[in-house]
């Protein structure tokens, strides 16, 4: 009997790994959607370092310069995560699009403490998707993926303190 394009689609996929079926799909899933918002949030910290300006404009440029290379270092080792336990991942700027929980700002004009802040935020939010992700990388004894996210939770932890120290004194 032949196989349909795709089950042939399913199996060329499968990668030998020692994870359940479920266990790829799960954290496939879950690292795809993190990846999406990685982008989404890598997008949004060249935005604001693009159009920041003020009084502390080279210190807050540079800052979100040095946030924005660690979150792009991020995207080629978690989207080969991925394809490593045989899932799929992001195809397009569409697709992370229609994935993403970090939210866009396409603002013409945002304040330095604005963008800070909401950079606070975001940050927060995806060392807390991290964290989410490297709890189903244990329930399914994905070592090598909770590995990769231990780094990255405390890179997102350092951000958000830097941004939490620069606006402590602020109403941001």
């Amino acid at each position: 009997m032949e196989q349909s394009l795709q089950q042939r689609r399913a199996v060329a996929l499968r990668t030998p790994t020692g994870l359940d079926d479920e266990a790829v799909k799960d954290i496939s899933a879950g690292a795809t959607v993190l990846l999406a918002d990685v982008f989404a949030l890598y997008l949004k910290t060249k935005n604001f370092h693009w159009h920041m300006s003020g009084s502390n404009f080279r210190d807050y440029h540079l800052m979100l310069d040095e946030h924005g290379d660690q979150l792009f270092e991020m995207t080629d080792p978690l989207a080969e995560r991925v394809r490593k336990l045989g899932g799929g991942t992001l195809r397009s700027i569409g697709d992370i699009a229609r994935r993403q929980r970090i939210l866009d700002n396409d603002a013409d004009f945002v304040h330095p403490h604005e963008m800070l802040a909401e950079l606070r935020e975001d940050n927060g939010t995806l060392v807390a998707s991290m964290r989410a992700l490297h709890a189903t990388c244990d329930d399914h004894g994905d070592v090598a993926t909770a590995s990769l996210l231990e780094n990255w939770i405390d890179e997102g932890e350092r951000r958000v303190w830097f941004l939490f120290e620069i606006l402590r004194n602020t109403n941001a």
